[in-house]
């Protein structure tokens, strides 16, 4: 079994049940290069049926059942989006003067507002070496929901959540893992992505210039003899 999703758009993969979260990002369709997984219920439930055996794989865990119902794969693209721009939003902002006691306030990207999100259902079990386990539970869906918040909060303790990332380039919007020494990557491939944003900024600035050559002076801007 293989992270499909992301396999088909080469991006490094995020470590361990990480990972999970990053194939659900790249299920999404990227202009005509690949489809939306989660298009369907048929074609939803095959990716499920592999995240999910790939997931248990990695823990040693079995498989869970992976049937979904007519509404799971919209219910499972809007999770995707909720995903999405929770790996987009900033970090809030150190609040310098807090009020005694007040948590500090969140710091949203432009535009964007606070998506509810449904809670999930997770068991805490000790593995054989006595290390408590945050395990998914339910079928389906469910499962999909309890599997991907309990690796989301175990990343963000460990701090390899700031390394799963969003391809910056509009037209790609891939998921992958930042492995740069200082954590600065933007692009899931620089010679790629990075290479075709700047040669699109590049010509765009050169039209720019040229435009601004070719338009014709007004009268009261045309250079003139001083006093005439």
């Amino acid at each position: 079994m293989s992270w499909v999703a992301s396999e088909r758009y080469r991006v490094r993969q995020a470590p361990a049940g990480l990972a999970l979260v990053q194939e659900l990002i790249n299920t999404r369709a990227i202009s005509d290069y690949a489809p939306d997984l989660l298009a369907d219920r048929e074609t939803a439930e095959r990716w499920l049926a592999g995240a999910a055996g790939e997931w248990t794989r990695i823990h040693g865990l079995g498989s869970p059942d992976c049937t979904l119902s007519p509404s799971d794969p919209r219910a499972l693209r809007d999770l995707r989006e909720s995903f999405e721009r929770l790996l987009t939003t900033p970090p809030p902002a150190p609040d310098t003067d807090p009020a005694p006691g007040a948590a500090p306030r969140p710091v949203l990207a432009p535009g964007t507002a606070p998506r509810p999100v449904r809670g999930v259902t997770v068991r805490l079990a000790p593995d054989e070496q006595g290390q408590v386990q945050l395990l998914p539970v339910g079928r389906g869906r469910g499962w999909l929901e309890s599997a991907l918040w309990s690796e989301t909060l175990l990343a963000q303790r460990a701090g390899t959540w700031p390394r799963l990332k969003i391809c910056r380039n509009g037209e790609c919007g891939s998921a992958f893992y930042d492995t740069s020494r200082n954590n600065s990557g933007v692009w899931h491939d620089v010679r790629i992505c990075g290479n075709a944003v700047n040669l699109r900024a590049s010509r765009q600035r050169k039209r720019i210039r040229t435009a601004a050559e070719e338009t014709p002076l007004s009268p009261a801007r045309r250079p003139g003899r001083p006093g005439a």
